[in-house]
């Protein structure tokens, strides 16, 4: 299978630059995985595309604020992004230039009770920075850091929190996972105390993968980079009854669905764990969980237009992108967004 076959055209025009005013006023394309019929209808209406009883099940992971600038003691200047703590202190980064990143290099931010080293280099041209400080180094990034945008976004973010889902709990992320920011905690009780829909939670820290497009020709050849997951009890006791009384299980973005699928049995049950993974999937996979999945689109030759296309058939997928884009749908991570089912 080549990565080619994952490819469309978009206009840049249709990259949404910043988020709607109101998160759930975003536009929602139904495509049905089993005939191809696609929909139109707005996020704020998702109560009346869904079941009494479906689950839906959410990341709650928190993102860093983890792009921070740096000085070298030459004056150069550079920029690092956190992506995974590897250490007590020591954290993997992007820096850029990396060239000026080398191991030894010391670098002094505008907190002057913070400053680091670069120690290593790690896989793929990372760098491990070993970071000084005193207390608790989390309110100090708070402080200094910056969201981590995808690059594709030019425009500067005015509100922090709009790059983070209203249920975030767990911090630990590089990156939002994005269907969720659709999101808003009225529509959250709507979706409850009016039309009987039910929440589960998990989290998955979004790490390296995410930066890093599929250099492969083929498909089968690229290797996805490990995250960190957790599925607690109350929430796997939550899913086995959804599947247990016959009530659709549907994932809320690629996160939760890469998770549930690495935790679950061949009968589609989980148990409550932690660990890492590194699932990859592409069509030709067997979904053990997941009835459907609620998603952002996704650029073209990407891991996650793969995993969308392992759900829903890669015809039918690239169809529906089509649609939008005819539509003029806003594209990517403040865009707008997909329901499977």
């Amino acid at each position: 299978m080549l990565v080619e076959d994952f490819d469309y055209d978009l206009p840049p025009e249709l990259i949404a630059q910043e988020p709607l005013e109101q998160r759930d006023a975003s536009r929602l394309l139904i495509l049905d995985k089993q005939s191809g019929v696609v929909r139109h209808s707005m996020f704020n209406r998702l109560g009346q595309e869904l079941r009494r009883g479906d689950l839906l099940v959410l990341n709650d992971t928190k993102v860093l604020p983890a792009r921070l600038f740096a000085v070298k003691e030459s004056g150069a200047h550079i920029e690092l992004l956190l992506l995974k703590q590897e250490g007590l202190k020591t954290w993997q980064c992007l820096a850029r230039p990396a060239k000026r990143a080398r191991p030894g290099t010391k670098l002094f931010f505008d907190l002057p009770e913070l400053n680091a080293t670069v120690t290593a280099t790690g896989e793929e041209g990372t760098r491990l920075v070993e970071f000084q400080y005193e207390d608790d180094f989390f309110p100090l990034l708070e402080r200094l850091g910056k969201m981590p945008l995808p690059p594709y976004i030019k425009k500067e973010l005015t509100d922090q929190n709009r790059y983070q889902v209203v249920y975030a709990r767990e911090p630990g992320s590089a990156a939002a996972p994005t269907a969720g920011l659709h999101f808003t905690q009225r529509l959250l009780a709507e979706l409850a105390e009016q039309c009987g829909i039910e929440t589960a939670r998990l989290t998955l820290h979004v790490g390296l993968g995410t930066f890093r497009p599929v250099k492969s020709k083929r498909v089968e050849e690229h290797i996805m980079h490990s995250e960190y997951y957790r599925l607690d009890e109350v929430d796997a006791v939550k899913i086995n009854a959804a599947r247990a009384a016959g009530r659709r299980v549907i994932a809320v973005g690629t996160t939760s669905v890469r998770t549930l699928e690495s935790i679950a049995d061949e009968q589609g049950r989980v148990h409550a764990e932690e660990g890492l993974t590194a699932a990859y999937i592409y069509p030709g996979y067997r979904f053990k969980l997941i009835d459907g999945m609620i998603t952002n689109f996704h650029l073209p030759k990407s891991t996650l237009i793969m995993l969308v296309s392992a759900l829903a058939g890669r015809e039918q997928v690239l169809n529906a992108y089509r649609l939008a884009i005819e539509e003029r749908y806003r594209f990517f991570s403040f865009g707008d967004a997909m329901l499977i089912l």
